[in-house]
């Protein structure tokens, strides 16, 4: 057993005042502030590759991010006794943004704004033109969506004996089924005609900057775990955080276009990236998702919560279609 306080000491320099749990880490009250310590996985280059494209937030005020810190010996990367690599990183003690509160959205889209402004900045480095760091064109993952989700019919529908779920997706997966082909097929088209636009335009993303990563704090956001960042289309980054808003606020068209409203003030939406952001919209994501669970666990015994959300996905639909040809129409 680990002695972290100890561990952090001893290979940080800092003094730790208080240590307690946090999510999958450790948070350490030092004498140089509050930092989190969390066992790490991946390579060293991946660390140096999130370190320098952080280090373009310095000197911002109303935007943050926890950055990570090297040790005693200058890495960033360190190593226990018994073999177990870790990290530490400034840490924040403000809330997460809450959904509910207009104006705590509202900050934390600028402050994604903010972000991707700034990542546009950045000089591309030719190490990271490494296919973990750069995102693939965004139809291949809709098209093998798709066809997952054809299986799962499939499967579903050769079943005698159906289940409360299975009933309930066999009523609805026609409706949900032509938007994922629609969705596919329009962003395909769009990489075929501005595919060296889009291509170009490639810039880094955060990754998932949902509710959790986004803190709000007095006089500033701090945005944090850029563990899924790469390079790829910055609309991937604000369709994430606006469905996640949007399915908590049931697609309300006033707030969604004040969302957009708030990030164009920063930086403006082209053409080609309004295209991509409608065809995100349109793709069932989290419908896959549901199906896709569903078909890859034990289908003996669905949670009555997997059949809760595909009803609410099904309940939510006009109200989404409304919201994607009101808001985000693309003519």
């Amino acid at each position: 057993m680990i002695d972290w306080k100890e561990e952090a000491e001893k290979t940080y320099g800092f003094q730790v005042d208080v240590l307690r749990r946090g999510r999958g880490s450790w948070i350490l009250e030092t004498d140089q502030g509050l930092r989190l310590l969390k066992e790490y996985r991946g390579s060293v280059n991946r660390l140096e590759f999130e370190e320098e494209v952080l280090r373009s937030l310095d000197g911002m005020e109303t935007l943050r991010a926890d950055r990570y810190m090297r040790n005693s010996a200058g890495e960033l990367l360190s190593t226990a006794e018994d073999g177990t690599r870790y990290i530490v990183k400034e840490w924040f003690a403000d809330p997460e943004c809450d959904l509910k509160d207009e104006r705590e959205v509202l900050s934390a889209v600028r402050a994604l704004a903010l972000l991707h402004r700034q990542f546009r900045r950045i000089e591309r480095q030719e190490a990271w033109n490494r296919r973990s760091m750069i995102s693939p064109p965004l139809f291949e993952a809709m098209r093998r969506h798709n066809r997952e989700l054809k299986k799962a019919r499939t499967y579903i529908r050769g079943k005698r004996k159906k289940n409360e779920f299975e009933l309930c997706v066999i009523g609805n997966f026609e409706r949900f089924a032509a938007q994922s082909v629609e969705a596919e097929r329009g962003m395909a088209q769009l990489y075929e005609t501005h595919g060296k636009e889009i291509l170009d335009g490639y810039a880094v993303c955060h990754g998932e900057p949902d509710y959790h990563h986004i803190l709000i704090g007095n006089g500033y956001v701090a945005v944090t775990e850029f563990n899924q960042m790469h390079l790829g289309v910055q609309m991937e980054d604000l369709y994430y955080f606006l469905r996640k808003v949007m399915e908590k606020h049931d697609w309300n068209v006033r707030l969604g276009q004040q969302i957009l409203e708030t990030y164009e003030r920063v930086l403006p939406v082209s053409g080609s990236e309004r295209q991509v952001l409608y065809y995100l919209l349109l793709y069932p994501e989290k419908y896959w998702k549901q199906i896709n669970f569903y078909y890859n666990a034990n289908k003996a015994w669905v949670p009555a919560k997997s059949t809760e959300k595909i009803r609410k996905l099904e309940a939510q639909q006009e109200a989404k279609e409304r919201f994607i040809h009101t808001v985000v129409e693309i003519g």
